[in-house]
């Protein structure tokens, strides 16, 4: 596994223009020590800044956003997500992750799938059918990382990894890159890549849990979503290839509207919102999914994206303590000709993007 210094990462990274006095510069990007797993791979955490206070902290282990640190109506810089400062708590499962996610995000029915007359079984980690690229999918990986020359007013870190052929049941050796940039009008970008040397599917997201309050749930959050379509999902989550409008059910957030307001109607089957929405992109060009805003901080997301669909999940294990937009292809594409596909094959290239921007009232 590699190693990366320190040093080379500290150099040029510093903006000193809104420094009052003579405080010491901070930079733009720093690296540390997060701790060493149990096999003694050194875990490394990387800070990212900008110049108007938001930060971002980043792992190597699942490629991870540890914290999102964003300022609120009042100045008051909170984190964001869910997260944790122990490597131990993320090693032993902790629930709220901010990891990436693959090979293949969210579901795949009865952990199988046929390419090319060749069946491939995958792990059972959902029922009879496989989530989210398995129980050691890419959000329990130990990924090489570099930081990245970056533009004025941005920094940036690359996360590399190279999944091998068979791993957990996929095909073909994967490697995958995943960018995080933060610049200086409070984006948060994350851009995805990825080449294969066989015929696998892809579907590539990161699993963060929002709370713009920085505390308590988040059902009193409003939402707005680009969508008036979802994927129609079986009693197991799993779609059953309809597709049907939000019109008139608690799916519609096409007008802004508090979470909480029909989360109710999930009860106590779902204990809230896990539920894919359709997008209008063309799956190259940023579009707008999704805004949410907290009343009590002020604080604003907006998502962008170029990928065809959005994840809504409430935390529901997690007491409504965090709130998902993973933006994705369709789950159980791989059973689905019809939706968009999330086969890569050798000679392609995998590209994807995800912006989240913050703002305050």
């Amino acid at each position: 596994m590699r190693r990366f210094n320190s040093c080379v990462l500290m150099a040029a990274f510093v903006f000193t223009s809104i420094l009052p006095g003579n405080a010491v510069p901070l930079a733009r990007l720093e690296v540390s020590d997060f701790g060493i797993t149990p096999e003694g791979f050194r875990v490394s955490l990387f800070t990212l800044r900008n110049s108007k206070g938001m930060s971002v902290k980043l792992m190597s282990y699942g490629a991870t956003m540890v914290e999102v640190n964003v300022p609120d109506s009042r100045g008051a810089i909170t984190n964001v997500i869910l997260g944790t400062n122990s490597l131990e708590r993320y090693l032993g499962g902790f629930p709220g992750s901010a990891s990436v996610i693959g090979r293949v995000a969210n579901r795949i029915a009865k952990a199988s799938f046929t390419i090319d007359g060749a069946e491939y079984k995958l792990a059972t980690n959902n029922g009879v059918n496989h989530i989210h690229g398995g129980p050691k999918g890419f959000a329990h990986q130990i990924w090489d990382a570099r930081a990245l020359p970056g533009s004025p007013g941005a920094a940036a870190v690359q996360f590399t990894y190279l999944s091998k052929d068979g791993e957990e049941g996929y095909p073909g050796t994967l490697i995958v890159k995943v960018t995080y940039t933060l610049t200086d009008d409070n984006q948060l970008r994350i851009d995805y890549e990825a080449v294969t040397d066989k015929t696998t599917p892809v579907n590539l997201t990161n699993h963060a849990y929002f709370n713009l309050a920085g505390h308590g749930d988040v059902l009193d959050h409003v939402l707005w979503l680009a969508s008036d379509r979802y994927t129609v999902a079986d009693d197991q989550l799993i779609p059953t290839g309809e597709i049907a409008s939000v019109q008139g059910s608690p799916l519609d957030f096409t007008a802004p509207t508090r979470v909480g307001d029909r989360i109710h109607q999930f009860k106590p089957k779902l204990n809230g919102y896990d539920h894919n929405f359709l997008l209008g992109g063309d799956g190259k060009t940023l579009v707008l999914a999704a805004r949410v805003s907290d009343p009590e901080s002020g604080r604003i997301m907006y998502v962008r994206t170029t990928e065809p669909a959005v994840q809504l999940y409430t935390g529901n294990h997690l007491q409504h303590g965090g709130l998902c937009l993973e933006t994705q292809h369709y789950p159980d594409s791989v059973h689905h000709p019809e939706f968009p596909s999330t086969l890569l094959k050798p000679g392609e290239r995998f590209r994807s993007a995800t912006i989240f921007a913050f703002r305050a009232r």
